[in-house]
């Protein structure tokens, strides 16, 4: 009896065990079909109006503004100044009016400087005061010099006319020393007169030296007068940007070939100041229409239209890309808009109104060739038009309402393929498009050349020949034989 009771417990253990895993069978084969079904996403192939975007990401500027500048004596030779401190600086974004203050520059080293050039100013009153003492000692002196030669040449004569009843050596010794007075009365004139312009010349050069640093005086104090800045017009005060980037505040440094402090700009006609790298710029051209979003009010959308692109790149800071600078006006004016604002930019380079397209990912590539996967278990291979950031035209090898995959399949290799009659074209194309390439970057190089030689030929013109690699630069001028 109690061997029966165990055999059926074990049965019933046995049983379930078995019930287990047969569940478990059909809940993990349940499972891996919906992952399976789930994996497998198809969509349609569209028809419709198609736009191939260039999307940028911008900043607002204004298209017009008033420069709030340093005084531009900063720039005069007689001064030299080379870099000023920003001391004070309002906050952005104030609105002023006309005449108001805005910023404040370092006066420190300005009026060491001027103290140093009223020491300058002492010494050249003082050597002006000497030269003009030394001046009038001298030429006194000279004066007094020619009047005793004139009463030397009056006595020899005297001398003379009592000899003519002397022997006629003595007369002869009378006529000599009357020809030695006036030679020697005669060279102190000149000496005088040489001496009188060599005086009148070191009293203007010590007038000019005087007047000159005079004047320099004259402009420092000038400058540091200007040193507290005012608003030239009514607006919002917007700092200046530098060439890094950074915006211009207390402590910034302005040189005198760049004295813009801050600006004033005019809120009624903005534009989007961007950058297109060099792979999307040849699609960029002016007068396209761009759709513009502003990221500070999201609900908000603009309009505008390219109106000027670079014709040479350039490199951002800590960027290795080059890039295009592109300016987009936006159409219209709203007062709620604001200089530095970021706003992202879809730039139209070209719209088709009824073509058939398809998501980018459901493209396949193999050794150069464009194809897709078809719900029917079909491998076609398609000739693809142009393209945005998300969609290509198909041009030929699909039809609207085709169902296709967006991913490839598990087993890819039991789709049969249809199309090859599409692969020589598709091959002619791109050898077509790589020779369009070479050709592009062959007429880059040449021009390229043609710049440096005329440069070459510019700076030899200006300068004669090129000296030798490594020697030091010289004019080289041919003698005739």
């Amino acid at each position: 009896m109690g061997n029966s009771k165990n055999n059926m417990r074990r049965t019933l253990i046995l049983s379930g065990i078995v019930l287990l895993v047969a569940a478990a069978g059909v809940w993990y084969y349940s499972k891996g079909q919906k992952k399976e079904e789930v994996q497998q996403l198809y969509t349609e192939v569209m028809r419709g109006k198609f736009e191939v975007l260039v999307t940028v990401t911008g900043e607002l500027q204004a298209e017009h503004s008033v420069r709030i500048m340093a005084p531009t004596e900063l720039r005069s030779r007689n001064l030299r100044f080379s870099q000023i401190k920003i001391q004070d600086l309002i906050p952005e974004g104030t609105v002023v009016d006309s005449g108001d203050y805005v910023a404040l520059l370092d006066r420190s080293d300005a009026s060491n400087r001027l103290k140093d050039m009223l020491d300058e100013l002492e010494q050249y009153q003082s050597n002006l005061m000497k030269t003009r003492l030394d001046t009038t000692m001298q030429l006194r002196g000279l004066r007094d010099q020619l009047i005793n030669l004139q009463y030397a040449v009056e006595e020899a004569q005297i001398t003379l006319e009592q000899s003519k009843y002397e022997p006629p050596a003595t007369i002869r010794q009378a006529k000599i020393n009357l020809d030695k007075a006036e030679r020697a009365l005669g060279q102190a004139k000149k000496n005088y007169f040489l001496k009188v312009k060599q005086a009148e010349a070191d009293m203007k050069q010590a007038e000019f030296n005087l007047k000159k640093q005079q004047r320099r005086v004259q402009e420092m104090e000038n400058v540091i007068s200007k040193f507290e800045i005012h608003a030239p017009a009514s607006g919002m005060v917007i700092y200046q940007k530098e060439w890094g980037g950074q915006k211009r505040k207390v402590g910034s440094m302005i040189s005198p070939w760049d004295l813009t402090v801050a600006t004033l700009p005019d809120m009624s006609s903005m534009i989007s100041k961007t950058y297109v790298n060099e792979i999307d710029i040849s699609k960029v051209k002016k007068g396209q229409k761009v759709r513009i979003g502003v990221d500070a009010f999201p609900e908000k959308k603009y309009t505008g239209v390219v109106y000027e692109v670079a014709n040479i790149g350039e490199q951002l800071p800590n960027t290795d890309a080059k890039v295009f600078e592109v300016n987009i006006k936006v159409d219209g004016s709203d007062p709620i808009l604001r200089p530095a604002m970021t706003t992202s930019n879809q730039i139209i380079t070209a719209s088709y109104d009824s073509v058939l397209f398809i998501p980018l990912e459901a493209v396949f590539v193999e050794d150069s060739i464009p194809y897709v996967f078809k719900k029917s278990g079909v491998k076609q291979v398609v000739l693809l038009g142009p393209e945005n950031e998300n969609e290509v035209i198909v041009e030929k090898g699909l039809k609207e309402g085709d169902r296709i995959l967006l991913n490839m399949p598990e087993n890819p290799e039991k789709y049969s393929l249809t199309g090859e009659e599409l692969i020589p074209v598709i091959k002619d194309r791109i050898l077509q498009k790589k020779l369009r390439e070479e050709k592009r970057k062959r007429e880059e190089e040449m021009k390229r050349i043609a710049r440096k030689k005329a440069s070459k030929m510019r700076m030899q013109g200006k300068f004669g020949k090129k000296a030798p690699s490594g020697s030091r630069s010289r004019v080289v001028i041919k003698k005739e034989k």
